[in-house]
């Protein structure tokens, strides 16, 4: 298939976590244990769904028919990539990125940029599909047959770390979340430190 399917199915990707409430639920829970207050900025917003709800008033983005979703959801919307970030040194209290290294091409140049927008003592906080959990693993192996995943390269929490870490961030926890098929969910998963088991982790790093 040709073309950039966050382009061209934008309505599709959001739809995913109307489809998949209790697992955007059990995501946003676990995100909620590492964001700060603060001016923050999600780098890869989509199309709004996990800046919104946290209160994270700018979000960047690719990708113009997600921008347009994200901007319904009253964010403050910019264009362009995260390995060239439009914004000036130490502007943001934090920095956000949810299931965005695993589509770019230097995931270490991108954290480099996510940092240096936020200020001394604030946060780089970041949230991927860890490929060493079980669920990690299937992802990782059906994601050829996935419309969005097909071209990604998943990560597992411990490179995550030591990238963080090579940019000068210190690592200072995670959460991990989902240990059920996201579509088999009823009900709130829980959120537990560490990886390893959840599919869904959040790193927390002080700039």
């Amino acid at each position: 298939m040709d073309g950039d399917p966050f382009e061209e199915f934008a309505e599709e990707y959001d739809s995913w976590f109307d489809r998949n409430r209790w697992a955007y639920i059990s995501e946003l829970s676990a995100l909620g244990k590492a964001v700060p207050e603060g001016r923050g900025l999600e780098i890869g917003v989509g199309t709004g769904r996990f800046a919104s709800p946290f209160g994270i008033s700018v979000g960047m983005d690719p990708s113009l028919p997600m921008l347009r979703m994200a901007k319904g959801r009253g964010l403050l919307t910019v264009r362009g990539k995260a390995e060239g970030l439009p914004f000036r040194e130490e502007a943001f209290d934090f920095s956000l990125l949810v299931t965005v290294l695993c589509f770019v091409e230097d995931p270490f140049e991108v954290l480099k940029e996510a940092r240096r927008v936020v200020r001394q003592g604030g946060r780089l906080l970041v949230g991927i599909l860890d490929r060493n959990s079980p669920l990690g693993r299937r992802y990782e192996a059906g994601a050829k047959r996935s419309l969005f995943y097909r071209e990604a390269r998943f990560l597992s929490t411990i490179e995550v770390e030591d990238l963080l870490e090579k940019t000068g961030c210190t690592v200072e926890g995670t959460f991990q979340t989902i240990f059920s098929d996201p579509g088999d969910l009823t009900a709130l998963e829980p959120v537990l430190r560490g990886h390893g088991k959840g599919l869904f982790v959040v790193v927390s790093a002080r700039v």
